[in-house]
């Protein structure tokens, strides 16, 4: 008669287990780390994303940050976030690999293209404050690219045209593996 209560009191424990409230899903979905061999061009390691579809990922993903506010050495878009530090954000969550939190660093590994060659998804670099590759952002396509700015302080799109940027330019580069 004891083994079979235990047995009883076994079998309601798992039940009642079973029966509770689900846990509640986490906030952020964990962050995926990809392992990735660096493409190799030219005798040179470059950085490039796993997918083409990333690319646009990183677009639309880069719209919902319009309006974050800038922070600089920021990465987090709760707190704010700096040039480089919005590009490798959103590379990080598209596609689950992470670039430097560096304008410079971030174009030392990824592969130049022509400016002529641009895509939707690709970076694009200036000299904004005498040296090359200062300021970064990401290109949108006809002539926009969507950048967070220390001046007016919130993530924003401007036109390759504007006076501004269209002088300090300094270079393209892509996310995508070379041909």
């Amino acid at each position: 008669m004891n083994l079979q209560r235990l047995l009883v009191a076994a079998a309601a424990t798992v039940l009642t287990a079973c029966a509770g409230a689900p846990s509640a899903p986490p906030a952020e979905p964990p962050q995926r780390t990809i392992p990735r061999q660096p493409e190799i061009r030219d005798g040179r390691a470059y950085f490039s994303l796993l997918r083409p579809g990333d690319r646009e990922q990183l677009v639309i993903s880069a719209f919902n940050l319009l309006g974050t506010g800038y922070r600089f050495g920021g990465r987090n878009p709760d707190a704010g976030v700096d040039c480089s530090g919005m590009v490798s954000y959103l590379v990080e969550v598209v596609s689950g690999q992470r670039l430097p939190h560096n304008a410079a660093r971030i174009a030392s590994i990824t592969r130049p293209i022509a400016r002529a060659k641009l895509e939707a998804g690709d970076l694009v670099f200036f000299n904004t404050n005498g040296r090359p590759f200062s300021h970064m952002g990401i290109y949108l396509g006809d002539d926009r690219f969507i950048h967070a700015p220390s001046r007016r302080g919130r993530v924003r799109v401007e036109r390759m045209d504007n006076r501004y940027f269209a002088k300090r330019f300094s270079a393209a580069r892509t996310l995508l593996a070379g041909e």
